[in-house]
C-alpha cells in the first residue's frame, strides 16, 4: 500500500456531506458546530486540492454537481467506515459498551423488537441500540458490508463468515375463518389437510413463505394467486376468502388482535421456523451478543407461553 498524504482530512468530508445532505452551507454549518465562513473555507481548500469543483453555488438551494456525485457518495461510505472503526475500538476496550447496529426481518420486527428493546437497554445499559428492518437477503448484505453488527433472522444463513446464537422456535398457527372445517375438527390439522385448500403465501422475498411452501409442498397444497406483502395484508386477505394461510405465533398476538381469524396449531411435529441472532466472525463483541441472544431467548419463551388470542 502506497502511504501519501491525503489532500482532505475526515472532518472535511463531513463539512461536504452535510452541505450535500443539507443542501445549504447555513444549515450545514449549524449542524457542524461551526462558523459558516469556517465550513466554505474549508470545503473550498478541498475542491482547491482536487481540482474539482463540488457544489453548484449559483442557486439559492446548493446542490452537488452531477460529475461530483459519485465522489460525495464515496465520501460518505468513507465516513461510515471511519465510524466503524470507532466502533470496533471501543468494542475491544468493552464489549458491553458502544453503538450497536440491529437489523431484523419484517416478519419478526414489529412483533418482537418491542418486547426486547427496553429489557436490553436495561440490561445492557451502556449500549446504545440502532434498529433496522429489511428482508434477509438485505440485512445478511450490510452485515457483509458492516452496516449492522447483528441481524435477528429465522433460519440458518449457513454462510461461512457468520456466527448465529439461538433464540428459539417460533411455531406456525393455521389461520382462516372460524367457521372453516379445518378449525372446527376434532383433530389438528397436518400438512396433508392443506391439500385442497386454497393457500395465501407472502410475496417473494420472504423467508416466512420459503419455509410454508417447503411444509404445504409435501402436501401438493393449492396456492392462491394472491400474495401479499406484509402478514396484516396477509390476514386480511384470508379474512375475506374462504382460504387459509399460516401465520408464525409470534405475530398472532398483533395480526389477530381483533380475533378477526381463528387460530389453531399443526399436529406434533409442529412446523416452525428457528429465530437466530446472526453476525460477522470476527465480531468483536460477540460475548455480548450472546448474552443479548440468551436475554432475547427468555422473552421470546414468556411470549409462547402466552394463550392464543
Amino acid at each position: 500500500m502506497n502511504l501519501h498524504h491525503h489532500p482532505f482530512t475526515l472532518r472535511q468530508l463531513q463539512y461536504v456531506v452535510a452541505v450535500a445532505e443539507r443542501a445549504s452551507f447555513r444549515r450545514a454549518a449549524e449542524d457542524c458546530g461551526v462558523s459558516q465562513p469556517s465550513l466554505s473555507a474549508q470545503i473550498a481548500q478541498v475542491e482547491a486540492a482536487l481540482g474539482l469543483q463540488i457544489f453548484d453555488r449559483t442557486h439559492r438551494r446548493v446542490t452537488v454537481i452531477p460529475g461530483a456525485i459519485e465522489w460525495v457518495e464515496q465520501a460518505k461510505r468513507l465516513l461510515q467506515s471511519a465510524e466503524t472503526l470507532g466502533d470496533i475500538a471501543a468494542q475491544l476496550r468493552n464489549p458491553f459498551a458502544g453503538t450497536l447496529r440491529i437489523g431484523a426481518i419484517p416478519t419478526i420486527a414489529p412483533y418482537f423488537l418491542p418486547e426486547v428493546a427496553s429489557p436490553l437497554r436495561t440490561a445492557f445499559p451502556a449500549i446504545r441500540f440502532v434498529w433496522f428492518e429489511d428482508k434477509t437477503a438485505t440485512l445478511l448484505g450490510q452485515l457483509e458490508r458492516r452496516e449492522l453488527d447483528a441481524a435477528i433472522l429465522a433460519g440458518d444463513p449457513s454462510l461461512p463468515a457468520f456466527d448465529a446464537a439461538p433464540i428459539g422456535h417460533d411455531p406456525f398457527l393455521l389461520a382462516a375463518l372460524p367457521d372453516h372445517p379445518l378449525l372446527t375438527a376434532a383433530e389438528e390439522p397436518t400438512a396433508a389437510n392443506l391439500a385442497d385448500q386454497e393457500l395465501f403465501l407472502l410475496s417473494d422475498g420472504h423467508c416466512f413463505r420459503d419455509q410454508v411452501f417447503a411444509f404445504c409442498n409435501r402436501s401438493g397444497r393449492s396456492e392462491s394467486p394472491w400474495h401479499a406483502t406484509s402478514l396484516a395484508t396477509l390476514i386480511q386477505m384470508t379474512a375475506s376468502s374462504h382460504g387459509v394461510t399460516l401465520i408464525p405465533a409470534l405475530a398472532a398476538a398483533v395480526e389477530n388482535r381483533r380475533s378477526t381469524l381463528a387460530l389453531r396449531p399443526f399436529q406434533q411435529p409442529q412446523p416452525s421456523r428457528p429465530i437466530l441472532l446472526v453476525w460477522r466472525r470476527d465480531a468483536a463483541n460477540a460475548v455480548a451478543l450472546r448474552a443479548m441472544a440468551h436475554l432475547m431467548s427468555g422473552i421470546l419463551d414468556t411470549l409462547q407461553a402466552a394463550p392464543l388470542p
